[in-house]
């Protein structure tokens, strides 16, 4: 009889057991590969939605005006509050009106942390009406912290009894659940100072400085 070949059992199970660890070692490889890419999206989507906030933030206090305004009760308000824990109203200028309606250039505005949200607050008023639904911009926020700056001295809350309506600028830093701190050094009507009478106001910026 002609002599035939071909592989022993053992043999094929010695091969049938490299495949497996091959294959394993390829499915542990796609396993990571597929949490490295989710955990780093969810980081990048963290950071735009922070560098969105820090933008939001520094459009609205660059654009703060002395304006006061009432609440829904009708009650006169400063024309700039803000707390020791970043709660923020006020009325900024350059309401953007893309549908020619006819309301004001100015909008106030609030911050405020619920929930571990930072939101925000608008109002289609400035006096008198109900805030709009509030916006989220920041989650994951365990605490945030605010101070305001009047001619050199810092204060950790602001009522309009400081000497002015407005602050020159100020200090917010946002403390997240992962342990992490972000610092923000922001104008208040672009580095507010009382006009002189009979010449304008300061111009409306913004120069955020994140840390």
């Amino acid at each position: 009889m002609a002599s035939q070949s071909g592989f022993t059992l053992v043999e094929v199970m010695i091969a049938l057991m490299i495949f497996g660890l091959i294959a394993a070692a390829g499915v542990a490889i796609l396993t990571f590969s597929v949490r490295a890419q989710t955990a780093t999206g969810k980081r990048f989507d963290d950071l735009s939605a922070l560098n969105r906030t820090a933008a939001l933030i520094a459009g609205d206090l660059g654009q703060a005006i002395d304006r006061p305004a009432r609440d829904e009760g009708g009650t006169m308000l400063p024309a700039f509050t803000g707390t020791a824990d970043g709660q923020l109203r006020f009325v900024r200028t350059g309401w953007a009106n893309v549908d020619a309606a006819p309301r004001a250039s100015a909008q106030k505005v609030a911050y405020a942390l619920a929930d571990g949200t930072l939101q925000r607050i608008a109002y289609p008023m400035i006096d008198g009406a109900a805030p709009l639904p509030a916006v989220a911009l920041l989650d994951h926020v365990a605490g945030i912290a605010a101070r305001y700056r009047y001619k050199g001295a810092w204060s950790d809350r602001w009522d309009g009894t400081q000497g002015a309506p407005l602050p020159q600028a100020a200090e917010i830093v946002v403390r997240r659940t992962d342990g992490s701190a972000y610092r923000l050094m922001l104008l208040v009507g672009s580095g507010y100072a009382p006009p002189l009478p009979g010449t304008p106001g300061p111009t409306p910026t913004a120069t955020p400085n994140a840390s």
